[in-house]
Parts: C-alpha cells; structure tokens; sequence
C-alpha cells in the first residue's frame, strides 16, 4: 500500500499556479483545498493535469445544508477529485435533523460516484466521538476524515475513555489530517516541540491504526493531508501578532516525519 501525501493550500501564500507548483516541486501526490473561483476553475484545471497532481476538495455545507452539500458535490465532481473532504451539517441541529442530512448526504454521494469523507470538525454533527459514533453506527456507509486534533480539544483530554468510539471512528476512516491538537487547543505551536511529544506520539498511533486497517483490507494507497493551519489556529507572539512558527514548514515537517514513520511501519 502507498501513502499519498497531499499538499494543504490553507495559508499558503503565492498565486494559484505558485502554490501547485510548490506542492509538486515538494513531492506531494496532490494537492487539497477549496474549490476554485470561477475566474481560475481552468487554470486550475489545466495546471493539476500538467503537474499530474491529484485533487482532494475541501467543502462547508452552509444555510440549508442537504442542499448546499448536493450543489458543492455537483460543482466538485468538474475538477475530477479523488476524495471529497466535507464539513457538513451543523452541531446545533437535532438528531433527527443529522439522520435526514446524512440519509441525503450518502444519497447524493452514490449519485455522484465521489467518496466522501466527513470531516471531524468543531460546529458540525461529528465534532466529538460519542457524537460521531452514533452517527457511524445509524449509517454503516458513512466515511469520515479523521481529524482527531478537534476531539481532544473539545473533550479537553487525550480520549482516553473513547477507546470504543475511536475504533469505530478509526474503522470508518477515509483519509487523514495530520494535526496535532492538545486538550486546550486544536493545533500544538510545533509538532517537534519537546513539549508536544506525548500527544505526537498519541496521534501518529492513531494513524498507524488508520493505515494498518486499510493495508488489511487490501486498499492500494492511503491519503494524508498535514493540515496545521495559519493563526488563529497558529499560535501568535503576545507583543508582535507574529505566527510562532513558520507554517509551511510546519506542514513540511509533518509531512516528512509521517513519511519516515510509514516507512518503518513497513505497511
């Protein structure tokens, strides 16, 4: 099995065509963002295919969010992605009000013929495990984007009284964002940090078990996006507003280390 690492756009700065051709230039398989303006849908086109770069796209259900999820799918599916990484529904709305977002969400996925991995995010239905977990056992077709840094923030803790519902999660996972969170905020400053490496270690071992499971179900490739972001998820210096690390770099680092790492997995 491969690991595919795609390069996140989030923060990075340069024009469109600087920005793909830094993630190639990288060794990134793809790239995952938003989708494009419509002034710069064909640039975008064109330049993912001369790159052979693959695209994940990144999706936000707003207002009435069954219809806002079909519309953002139909307009996905004309770049061609790979994955379609969703954050839908809203927290707020009732159980019964998720069931009919996510019935209609699998329907409209099948539509499509687009896999659909629903993101793990603060705001939206899937924002803890228990949450989660109900969900994934209402709908056993139901994929998520594991993105584990919002749960230990919102749980304030490492999960360790999760173990149940992680597994499920972790069964149901499609695609990964490496982020590394803490039980006071979804993005530590570094992942390097001396001061970070209990909750590296605790999530990369979530990871491995992600990978393991699609290795043994004899999947051909596996999709990781580090995905730290720029403030207000970086942390800034107090006296100068400056972002405490330098976020492509950060990226960058996380990248190489899930490399190494899988590596030595031998998965």
């Amino acid at each position: 099995m491969r690991l595919l690492t795609y390069q996140s756009l989030w923060g990075m700065e340069g024009t469109l065509t600087e920005k793909l051709e830094a993630a190639k230039a990288a060794g990134h398989d793809g790239v995952e963002t938003v989708l494009p303006s419509a002034d710069e849908a064909t640039l975008f086109k064109e330049t993912l295919e001369r790159l052979d770069l693959r695209f994940i796209a990144q999706i936000h259900t707003i207002g009435d969010h069954l219809a806002s999820f079909g519309e953002l799918v139909e307009r996905a599916a004309d770049f061609r992605p790979v994955l379609i990484n969703a954050q839908s529904a809203r927290d707020s709305m009732s159980e019964s009000g998720q069931d009919a977002f996510y019935e209609g969400a699998l329907r409209i996925e099948k539509q499509f013929g687009i896999p659909v991995g629903h993101e793990t995010h603060r705001s939206r239905p899937l924002f803890t495990p228990w949450t989660t977990a109900r969900l994934l056992r209402q709908f056993p077709e139901l994929k998520i984007t594991a993105d584990f840094s919002h749960w230990v923030n919102v749980c304030e803790s490492h999960l360790q009284d999760q173990e149940e519902n992680l597994s499920l999660a972790i069964e149901r996972t499609v695609h990964i964002h490496g982020r590394i969170g803490y039980p006071q905020g979804p993005q530590v400053p570094h992942p390097a940090a001396d001061a970070f490496q209990g909750e590296l270690e605790l999530f990369t071992g979530w990871w491995r078990r992600m990978l393991l499971l699609r290795k043994e179900r004899g999947e051909a490739f596996a999709t990781f996006t580090a995905e730290f972001g720029p403030p207000g998820y970086m942390p800034i210096h107090h006296e100068t507003g400056a972002p405490v690390a330098d976020l492509q770099e950060v990226n960058d680092w996380m990248t190489t280390y899930m490399k190494q790492l899988y590596k030595a997995w031998s998965l």
